[in-house]
């Protein structure tokens, strides 16, 4: 090895063939640890010259008390309401929180990661982006012994804990709902086919049509790239001017369902009479806009909690290596878009 390169916890870890927690807890000899590894670390680091990062190895004297947060969007409602509810738990337990976005694209991230870790946070909350599929970035946290929690949007190729809700139930609870309105032909439109959480709304939506025995027809179904309230109103004028139209959309999310419905009220058509609609993630506007829009609430402001709290306790526990996933039930919430049994 070089030795003018200064050496890190990544470097012993790779040498000995171990993981960059134990070689940080064989440097402060954690009685979880054995012997036999701390006296292998120890004489591997003195024998090459280690000088070690305060912020990594006391890490109990030398927190920074900021922890990272990075979204996609932060004018998203679901977005926003995690960040309130991760403000809140961090400043309840002394801790700042640093807030970024990606803006939904691979290099956004990377800096506003980099950043974060430039700024010497003491762990990463983060939402990925639609782009992002390996996260060597986010690695580079777990490398200096920083941990991170994946939320809402995750991968499963980044060894973290990862707080998510029940997509798939929530979607099948969705679409149950429109099926026992009365409603038998129903598209979706779908989510990026390579994020985790839009595959497993679709893949609820295809399971209720199976359980009731309805149709499912390839052409009902639109892959969204920019989840945008005009692919949602493109998508619909597709779907209803096609040559068998359904009687009833499940979106992704409420704004694409918002392009949805402005399609539809543009071009004359009874909201749910016609055709019913039902969105995913309860925004405010659900509540506000006529007719009011059936929803499956995400309960994000929870999210930001329990993301934060799972952060907040592996800080205290020196730990990088939880990979354990918190699930959180969703709730259907059921308004005028999609009752027709109201009328």
């Amino acid at each position: 090895m070089n030795e003018k390169k200064k050496l890190t916890l990544k470097d012993i870890g790779k040498e000995l063939g171990i993981s960059v927690s134990t070689v940080s807890r064989a440097l402060k000899e954690h009685p979880d640890i054995a012997q036999e590894t701390i006296k292998l670390v120890k004489e591997y680091a003195e024998s090459h010259n280690y000088v070690p990062n305060l912020l990594a190895v006391n890490f109990r004297k030398n927190r920074t008390f900021n922890i990272g947060l990075i979204v996609p969007e932060l004018v998203h409602h679901f977005f926003s309401t995690v960040i309130s509810g991760a403000i809140s738990e961090a400043n309840k337990q002394g801790y700042n929180l640093m807030v970024s976005q990606s803006n939904d694209i691979l290099k956004d991230e990377v800096l506003a990661s980099r950043a974060m870790l430039n700024s010497s946070v003491d762990g990463l909350l983060i939402s990925i982006s639609n782009e992002t599929h390996e996260g060597k970035h986010i690695m580079e946290f777990l490398e200096e012994g920083k941990p991170v929690v994946q939320f809402d949007k995750i991968t499963d190729e980044l060894p973290t804990p990862k707080v998510i809700v029940d997509d798939f139930n929530g979607a099948y609870g969705a679409v149950n709902h429109l099926i026992t309105e009365g409603f038998t032909k129903i598209a979706h439109i779908r989510g990026r086919r390579d994020v985790k959480n839009a595959s497993e709304r679709c893949e609820g939506y295809k399971k209720a049509l199976e359980d009731a025995g309805l149709e499912q027809q390839g052409y009902w179904v639109k892959v969204c790239v920019k989840i945008s309230e005009q692919e949602g109103y493109d998508f619909t004028k597709e779907l209803m001017e096609g040559e068998n139209p359904p009687n009833a959309i499940f979106c992704i999310t409420d704004l694409v369902a918002l392009g949805s419905m402005r399609y539809l009220k543009e071009n004359n058509y009874n909201i749910p009479k016609d055709i019913g609609i039902i969105g995913f993630s309860n925004w405010m506007l659900s509540k506000v806009i006529s007719p009011r829009l059936s929803s499956v609430e995400q309960h994000g402001f929870q999210m930001g909690v329990e993301s934060t709290k799972l952060l907040l306790e592996m800080i205290k526990n020196h730990d990088v290596e939880s990979n354990q996933t918190v699930e959180l039930k969703t709730e259907l919430i059921v308004r005028e878009s999609s009752q027709l049994s109201q009328l």
